[in-house]
């Protein structure tokens, strides 16, 4: 039985639950910020800026993970609160516990440009150790560090970096599954709630950990109690209270939705998303790729959700119940939007994917190819969006 990794290097004065994920943290960032600061002088921006709230700063590095695409938002409902009504793009698409947190750090004098790097930051270091501590109890510590590693140099994984809910989500998520994994269902549940508060995927932690607490309690049901399930059926509860606030506020507790068709996002079944996208412009795949007129972007993103999709099957396969259906119902969320558009970005939170990989990069060649084609992927597509570039 592996020991948990409460207990491994208690006796140390920096044990390996954090050294590990510190180190990996500190590693990784620093990579991501490099890049950002040699790309963006040596690539020049694209024609205008996007309309999005966005303002220039005078430091390079807080203007790239401050100050690009949906960051504006974030920075905009912080200082001016939720729009709806009289804007081309509606803020309140956006879900609250972000911007909250980034008013709470305001409180210490932060502006919120700056408030909204250091949550993400902080919420990125959190979401290391709880998955360090996660993927340690059940497999080891040699795979839980691959596993994180993995995570970490994903290609989009520098939006954790940024002022986007990606790192704040990952913490949540891989926090409700480390603690009711722990036995600890009340923190789980909590914790399950904010993540509904932080964006619609929410709703596969809830499902998560519905099924975790069905698997834990099969394996052993004198230790697991019956209103365990409570965590998981509470967890909504986050995005009732946002609901409940928009129609306090607009009229509509699906304002959200409302605000999202205005993005182009609607309802649409995943294949007809999918066909659209393999459409090549004369129907002839050769000619187009010959010209370069194949729609990368598009390319990428459908690679990404058919690989991810690839990977949630196989931990189905196994029986992995509570991170198959995670993996599969976040996709499906994502992808019944009608768009292709950021597909990458939202796939990088679906975890239980990279500890499948960190059990196949036992194999060299694999470890290999998931670690090169990652950094150079990470590499690229962080010089693209410190340029803003759209990458996701």
């Amino acid at each position: 039985m592996t020991v948990p990794a409460d207990d491994r290097g208690s006796s140390s004065r920096f044990p390996e639950w954090l050294r590990v994920p510190l180190t990996v943290f500190l590693v990784t960032r620093l990579a991501v910020v490099l890049v950002a600061y040699v790309a963006a002088p040596l690539i020049h921006d694209q024609t205008d800026p996007a309309p999005y709230h966005l303002r220039g700063v005078e430091n390079l590095l807080v203007d790239v993970f401050g100050s690009r695409w949906d960051t504006g938002f974030y920075v905009s409902i912080a200082e001016e609160g939720y729009q709806l009504h009289d804007v081309e793009l509606p803020s309140v698409a956006f879900f609250p516990l972000l911007p909250i947190l980034m008013d709470l750090f305001g409180l210490f004098g932060l502006d919120p440009v700056h408030a909204g790097i250091l949550v993400s930051h902080l919420a990125l270091l959190g979401a290391c150790i709880f998955f360090f501590r996660l993927v340690s109890r059940e497999w080891g510590p040699t795979l839980a560090e691959r596993s994180l590693w993995y995570l970490m140099i994903f290609p989009t994984s520098f939006f954790g970096s940024a002022i986007y809910t990606e790192s704040l989500f990952l913490l949540l998520a891989i926090g409700a599954l480390e603690r009711a994994r722990s036995g600890h269902w009340a923190t789980a549940g909590l914790l399950g709630a904010a993540s509904s508060l932080t964006r619609m995927h929410g709703l596969a932690v809830a499902v998560l950990l519905i099924v975790c607490w069905w698997e834990e309690r099969r394996r052993d049901p004198e230790s697991v109690p019956r209103a365990g399930v409570l965590a998981g059926l509470l967890t909504p509860a986050g995005m009732g209270l946002f609901m409940g606030h928009l129609w306090l506020a607009f009229g509509s507790p699906f304002a959200f939705v409302q605000a999202a068709a205005q993005w182009g996002r609607q309802p649409r079944p995943p294949l007809e998303t999918l066909r659209d996208a393999l459409v090549v412009p004369g129907g002839d795949w050769l000619a187009a790729l010959s010209a370069g007129h194949v729609h990368l972007d598009n390319c990428i993103d459908v690679a990404m959700v058919l690989a991810f999709l690839a990977l949630g099957s196989v931990l189905l396969g196994e029986g992995r119940w509570a991170e198959g259906l995670f993996v599969v119902g976040g996709l499906t969320l994502s992808f019944s939007s009608g768009l292709l558009m950021s597909q990458r970005r939202y796939v990088w939170v679906l975890f239980p994917v990279f500890v499948l990989l960190a059990r196949w990069g036992d194999r060299a060649w694999v470890d290999r190819t998931v670690t090169a084609v990652s950094l150079v992927l990470l590499s690229l597509f962080t010089a693209l969006f410190a340029n803003g570039y759209w990458v996701g």
